[in-house]
């Protein structure tokens, strides 16, 4: 029976495995790719579209291999459970019983079998991960040599002469295309038929380009008395200054709409469509930019600590940089526009370079100069004076090395410096602008018009806003997308710590189950704090070590549960723990020692929250018992903080450990000649009276002997609780005083009979 039951499983297996495998990209298809692949990468001559393209088709292919790397995933969990339910395997040299033996095989054999075409989805997204290795790295290889290329100096000025010519030949065929629509009749009726449609466009471009700053300034002049007081108005104002740079770029595209319907052709008029459009955004975006880092209103909100006097020069270069690079655009296009046009290319190009230098050295000196202003007067610098004074140094420098890279012929490494850098300035703006916004919107819906800015939510955010800008940072430097997209899937596929692979779906699951765990835990102790333990006899101690323990072991609790949930391998990380237990035992001795105290403590109780303790010399009640340490609040209303190693492992008195009951030692002294059996009458009289005195055990009164000044008494007195020591001590030297005054009792004090050896020398001398 064993034997068929293992027969048929192996049956089974093998046919769930071969549909399985059915899954599987087609191996033949894969094969004619790779060997595409390989020819063209081995050739080394293909342009950068092909290799981008070849790079996504081997992309889509690897996430295919990926995919199927799941195959079977369920069958294979599950019958690798129960190979372990049959326990380890017998070592060498010995035998387990037969069916059990022909189970684990029949079992073994349906697993490789399922393991094939997961193996086989391995081996393949290896492959076709190293091939795509291979992509990128001739693609990044073509991409610096062309970045590293040196073309003819434009400081030769035989250069220059046909560089102009040859633009200016541009641009007048770039004004006979426009002008063809007008040029005869028959084309002047083919854009007068479609009259109504173009006179739309133009009165809505003219609308946009003219009309709309004009109104929407007096609207931002009307509502700019209350961006001071209203969160909300300052978030009404950023959205009229946002108004302002979209509908012009809206005019211009309608009138590069136009130019289209009256029937401007050609490949200049193609270039000019959408060129126009898009440098007048880059234009508007960098004057926007520029008025919301360099507010033109002296009380208007300022990103960074720029004089008002300084903002105006602020504005002329961020506009400077933003018409120079939309000029650049222009240049790339009219260069590209004929072969013709490329040796024009670097005398172009450095002029705006030169140009765009200047205007960078000169805005970082401004960010130095305004940077430095306060640091002499002020010990903390603010976090945007530190970022001007860096962003300062770093812009002077490339305005400077820029232009000096492109004279010497390296055009293109000029241009993959200077604007680069332009950029980053203005996402660097612009994040300073989105976490202006943010704390707004929050200072708004939250009602807090002073401390919206500095609250925590806002500054989180802020946060997250500037890291998701990295990836921003990194475009513009030159990653490309496909690379970013790289870095990505490896980041979602994660890393392995032994044979545990960790990615964000790890964490987000470790965090939620944590998170569940935390509150779960918070919980319980809310209730046992407010339900349970008020309806026990434990004291406050006992109450303050159920609620610590609880909490610890509840947060160890959700930790090793978020852990095991996540799949995260404990034993993978084994060899991390024992490096761990090293530094442990090496540099974080006193804080374990402090720790396994505190433990201590809680369990075995020697010392509990309210006990009057002393220790070091210091009298306090215990307010604070943690795992590290112990809060103690002395009779000056001063807290000090104990290691818990001190507690264990020094001498401590606790006067309230067992009970409150306590001792108290009473001194009296009476003078000589004083009946001392009265005296002890009256002390033993007195003190058995007070309340706060136990009389089981009695007082006890003893004549201690005869002083320098007087009989010596001493009570010794046992208090229902020395809490109230002084107060007692002070009631009964009260009564005792009154009652020794009525009995005609002297208490003395000291005498002291000063004699002197030569009195005559005291006399005053008479007079002659």
């Amino acid at each position: 029976m064993m034997r068929f039951l293992a027969a048929l499983v192996l049956w089974l297996g093998l046919a769930l495995a071969s549909w399985a495998q059915d899954e599987m990209p087609d191996q033949a298809e894969w094969s004619a790719v790779t060997e595409r692949a390989e020819t063209v990468l081995g050739r080394g001559v293909a342009s950068a579209e092909a290799l981008e393209e070849l790079r996504a088709d081997l992309v889509d292919w690897r996430n295919r291999f990926a995919a199927a790397e799941d195959t079977n995933a369920t069958r294979i969990a599950a019958i690798q459970a129960q190979i372990d339910a049959l326990g380890p395997a017998p070592a060498e040299g010995e035998t387990e019983a037969p069916g059990i033996a022909e189970q684990r095989a029949a079992l073994q054999a349906q697993l490789n079998q399922l393991l094939l075409p997961v193996r086989e989805a391995q081996a393949a997204f290896a492959e076709a991960d190293a091939l795509v290795a291979e992509t990128d790295r001739l693609i990044d290889a073509s991409r610096t040599e062309a970045v590293l290329r040196r073309d003819a100096s434009p400081l030769n000025p035989t250069l220059w002469p046909p560089a102009i010519a040859q633009t200016a030949i541009w641009f007048g065929a770039l004004g006979a295309d426009t002008w063809a629509p007008f040029a005869t009749p028959t084309a002047r009726a083919v854009w007068l038929e479609r009259w109504v449609e173009i006179g739309g466009l133009a009165l809505l471009a003219l609308v946009l380009l003219w009309r709309s700053g004009v109104w929407l300034r007096h609207l931002r002049h009307r509502l700019a008395p209350f961006e001071a007081a209203s969160p909300a108005m300052r978030l009404a104002l950023m959205m009229i200054s946002f108004a302002r740079l979209i509908l012009p770029v809206l005019g211009l595209a309608a009138l590069m709409r136009i130019l289209t319907l009256m029937g401007a052709q050609g490949l200049r008029i193609d270039i000019l469509t959408w060129l126009v459009p898009t440098m007048g955004f880059v234009i508007l975006s960098a004057r926007w930019i520029g008025y919301q880092v360099f507010p033109a209103r002296e009380t208007a909100p300022a990103i960074l600590p720029v004089a008002p006097e300084r903002r105006r020069e602020g504005r002329f270069h961020a506009i400077a940089l933003g018409v120079l690079f939309a000029l650049g655009m222009l240049v790339e296009q009219i260069t590209q526009s004929g072969d013709d046009l490329a040796t024009s290319r670097p005398v172009l190009h450095f002029v705006l370079l030169v140009l765009a230098g200047l205007t960078m050295t000169r805005l970082g000196q401004l960010f130095l100069s305004e940077g430095r202003k306060d640091q002499d007067d002020s010990e903390s610098i603010g976090l945007w004076a530190q970022v001007m004074r860096l962003t300062g140094r770093v812009v002077f420098l490339v305005g400077i090395a820029g232009p000096l890279v492109a004279a010497l012929g390296y055009v293109n490494l000029g241009l993959a410096t200077v604007w680069p850098t332009a950029f980053s300035l203005g996402l660097i703006a612009i994040i300073g602008i989105a976490q202006t916004l943010v704390s707004d919107i929050y200072a708004a819906l939250s009602g807090d018009r002073e401390g919206g800015r500095e609250a925590l939510i806002p500054t989180l955010i802020g946060l997250v806003l500037a890291m998701a800008a990295l990836p921003l940072f990194a475009l513009i430097w030159g990653v490309r997308p496909s690379t970013l997209g790289e870095w990505w899937a490896a980041f979602l596929r994660g890393f392995r710590v032994g044979e545990t692979r960790i990615s964000p779906e790890n964490f987000l699951i470790f965090a939620i189950v944590l998170v569940i765990g935390i509150l779960a835990t918070r919980l319980l102790k809310g209730v046992l704090r407010s339900s349970v333990l008020p309806k026990t006899r434990l004291d406050a101690g006992g109450t303050n070590a159920i609620l610590s323990g609880t909490g610890y072991v509840g947060i160890t609790l959700a930790a090793l549960l978020a852990i095991t949930t996540a799949g995260i391998d404990l034993g993978g990380l084994a060899i991390v723990a024992g490096a761990l237990s090293v530094g442990v035992g090496f540099g974080l001795q006193t804080i374990v020692q402090n720790f396994v105290s505190g433990i201590i403590l809680l369990i075995e109780r020697p010392i509990k929250i309210g006990d009057w303790i002393n220790v070091n010399g210091m009298d306090g009640f215990v307010r604070q018992i943690s795992v590290r340490s112990t809060r103690i609040e002395t009779f000056d209303r001063q807290d000090v903080i104990i290691p818990n190693a001190d507690l264990i492992s020094g001498v401590v008195t606790n006067y309230t450990l067992g009970n409150s009951a306590g001792r108290l030692l009473l001194p009296v002294g009476v003078a000589y000649g004083t009946d001392t059996r009265k005296v002890d009458a009256i002390l033993r009289e007195i003190v058995e009276a007070h309340p706060m005195v136990v009389l089981n055990p009695p007082p006890l009164i003893t004549f201690e002997g005869f002083g320098a000044d007087s009989l010596d008494f001493l009570c010794r007195i046992v208090l229902r609780d020395i809490l109230f020591i002084v107060t007692v001590r002070s009631e009964l030297n009260h009564q005792i005083a009154a009652r020794f005054t009525e009995e005609g009792i002297e208490i003395p004090f000291a005498q002291r009979d000063v004699w002197l050896r030569n009195p005559e020398t005291l006399h005053a001398p008479e007079a002659t």
